[in-house]
């Protein structure tokens, strides 16, 4: 038996997280903060355009990192079987530009890293993956309201850095990302 590099956009993507976070440690912060964390800043900052894309990059610590690439290596892999690796890679820099270009217009003065957006983005994803004629799956439906009703409900009644509202807007961009991909 021969290991495969069975998903190259999700593996890719899992190991250059990894690089980040430890490049973080070995720069006490300094490469995170500045090239995988987005936040307001000059849009003459060249370094700014790097993070636009680059925070879903970075994590805060190993518990982030765990949490986020566990779900993105269980997810991942069978969406980018069904759509194709550029394809997906394509939502994934979509996801990504949004979530960093709304989180510097929405909330100016923090800063947002994190693959939560991306996971989010290919759970909405897989939700519709089982559509047949153009439907809409009951399990779209459910997965929808309940990962909804769940990050509200944090937003109003959670204290703590989870910034639930970009991964409403991954599932947000998931849910376009599938049903543009699905008329195709």
């Amino acid at each position: 038996m021969e290991l495969q590099y069975n998903s190259p956009v999700i593996l890719t993507f899992f190991l250059l997280s990894m690089l980040v976070l430890l490049a973080d440690g070995w720069t006490n912060g300094w490469s995170t903060m500045n090239l995988f964390c987005v936040y307001r800043s000059s849009w003459r900052d060249p370094l700014g355009y790097i993070r636009l894309f680059g925070h879903v990059l970075g994590h805060a610590n190993w518990e982030h990192f765990l949490n986020n690439m566990l779900l993105l290596l269980v997810v991942g892999p069978p969406m980018e079987e069904k759509y194709g690796s550029i394809p997906l890679l394509k939502g994934i820099l979509f996801t990504a530009l949004v979530t960093g270009v709304l989180q510097c217009i929405l909330f100016p003065n923090t800063g947002l890293l994190g693959a939560s957006g991306i996971v989010f983005m290919l759970i909405m994803l897989s939700s519709l993956a089982g559509s047949k004629n153009g439907g809409i799956p009951i399990t779209f439906i459910l997965v929808g309201v309940l990962y909804l009703s769940q990050q509200v409900y944090s937003i109003f009644f959670i204290q703590d850095n989870v910034a639930n509202f970009m991964h409403i807007v991954g599932g947000i961009c998931g849910t376009a990302f599938g049903f543009a991909v699905r008329k195709r």
